[in-house]
């Protein structure tokens, strides 16, 4: 079933200005045959599609410009069901974050030390979570109003979404790698330790948060966080503050669930 979304979006991708409607994405799609679906899918009028070919099609912007974390979250802004590692081209795909749990699983671990990630691959990079976030937030029935653009480091609130009269404004931060996402860098390993440079991120998002609370005080504040030990210890270390001040950790496990208090 397809949640039902904004009707439109705009977003920006590689320094271009796009508005894409639900009425393009289907009229688009119509007499279109899916490809086989390798990995992320997306419904549109009951059938689904790649995500890749879908958001190619809707915009007209070559798959070659884009990954398909940007195609997942902007057709999850519009409503429709995006669900991932999926292989049947005739089974639906099992939707990714479509409810909460009531008790999270036990953490992911750490990255080794020492040892340059598979980058590509990674699923607590910051573009990812985001876009587990969104797909969960869709399911779940909220309109997303914003989804900010983590590849061009776009400021602002990373994702706004509403929902029974309730806005959220979400700061969303990943895990850092040990390795360089950028190509000319790879198999160089990074000179500050992920669990330090987590502080770092975890203190940035804080602070966002809190600016939020000043600047939107009728609106939930949250912040959204990659599942991690280290993340959940310096969690642990200001879980009083937090709540005092009425600002809320969501976590997003390796599965694309998102778990809320």
């Amino acid at each position: 079933m397809e949640t039902q979304g904004r009707t439109s979006i705009w977003f920006t991708l590689n320094g271009h200005r796009y508005e894409l409607a639900r009425q393009d994405v289907e009229s688009r799609l119509a007499d279109v045959a899916p490809d086989a679906i390798r990995k992320h899918a997306v419904k549109v009028k009951g059938t689904w599609f790649p995500v890749i070919q879908a958001f190619e099609l809707a915009t007209g912007i070559p798959r070659s410009e884009f990954m398909s974390n940007t195609a997942r979250r902007h057709l999850a802004a519009l409503g429709y069901e995006v669900a991932g590692d999926v292989e049947p081209r005739t089974e639906p795909p099992a939707v990714r974050g479509a409810a909460t749990p009531l008790a999270a699983p036990a953490p992911a671990q750490d990255p080794v030390e020492g040892k340059p990630a598979e980058l590509a691959g990674e699923w607590h990079t910051e573009a990812n979570v985001q876009a587990s976030l969104v797909t969960a937030l869709a399911a779940e029935g909220w309109r997303i109003l914003s989804v900010a653009n983590t590849a061009t480091k776009e400021h602002g609130i990373d994702v706004i979404a509403a929902r029974n009269g309730q806005t959220v404004g979400v700061e969303v931060k990943g895990f850092p790698s040990r390795g360089y996402a950028d190509p000319a860098r790879a198999g160089e390993l990074k000179r500050t330790s992920p669990s330090t440079q987590a502080g770092h991120w975890y203190s940035q998002a804080v602070l966002a948060a809190m600016r939020l609370r000043g600047k939107e005080p009728a609106w939930g504040s949250v912040i959204a966080l990659p599942d991690f030990p280290r993340y959940r210890d310096l969690h642990a270390e200001t879980a009083g503050s937090l709540a005092a001040a009425q600002i809320d950790v969501w976590w997003v496990d390796q599965t694309g669930a998102v778990h809320r208090p």
